[in-house]
């Protein structure tokens, strides 16, 4: 990080509570003083925001190897026109999604190979790296309630494909110990906000 506010990722399955507690987050290092840059995936740039229209509108026909090349151009948009301008000046980030979602949905979900996509998120969508990715885990079935109906076409998908996405960001944990942390994701809003922010305080100096 080299004294530099951090760069932290949150994710997980459909529901678990990522856009609220990003917010909470945003919240709390706003309240330490420091400008934070708030982002989802795929979106936050006028090109990141089409592409999310194209991936998840129910009219798409697309293969994960389609919606692996099109996230990863989302996400390399977003990293050079937001990412590492907000780093440079001095702000932290918190980002909605990241690489563990294109690995559980396109990969552990979507049956492509785990090396190839990896690689290619990390060759060509690697930069700048986040200093920590949280991982929000919450039983599938409990995280569809909080989220209500179905609201794109890869929500459509059904329980069973959540399912195969949490074991896909289980996965994901196992191959990143040194940057993926896993957070309960159960209990109140203030609950799970203190254990995100345990899980990332440290890395404020």
């Amino acid at each position: 990080m080299d004294g530099r506010p951090p760069f932290v990722v949150l994710d997980g399955v459909d529901g678990c509570g990522k856009s609220t507690q990003a917010a909470r987050l945003v919240e709390a290092l706003r309240g330490r003083g420091l400008e934070v840059e708030h982002l989802r995936e795929p979106g936050g740039t006028p090109e990141g925001e089409a592409l999310r229209a194209l991936i998840l509108g129910r009219d798409s026909e697309l293969s994960a190897g389609v919606e692996a090349l099109l996230f990863c151009a989302a996400r390399r948009q977003l990293l050079e026109r937001r990412v590492a301008p907000a780093l440079e000046r001095g702000a932290a980030v918190v980002c909605e999604r990241f690489h563990p979602s294109t690995f559980a949905y396109q990969a552990a979900a979507g049956g492509l190979p785990e090396g190839p996509l990896l690689d290619l998120l990390h060759t060509w969508a690697g930069s700048p790296a986040p200093d920590r990715v949280l991982l929000l885990e919450l039983p599938v079935p409990e995280a569809a309630a909080r989220r209500g109906a179905a609201t794109d076409r890869i929500e459509d998908r059904g329980l069973e494909f959540q399912e195969a996405v949490r074991r896909g960001l289980e996965r994901y944990a196992e191959l990143a110990p040194e940057l993926a942390q896993r957070v309960d994701a159960a209990g109140s809003e203030d609950e799970v906000a203190g254990r995100v922010w345990a899980a990332v305080e440290d890395l404020l100096g």
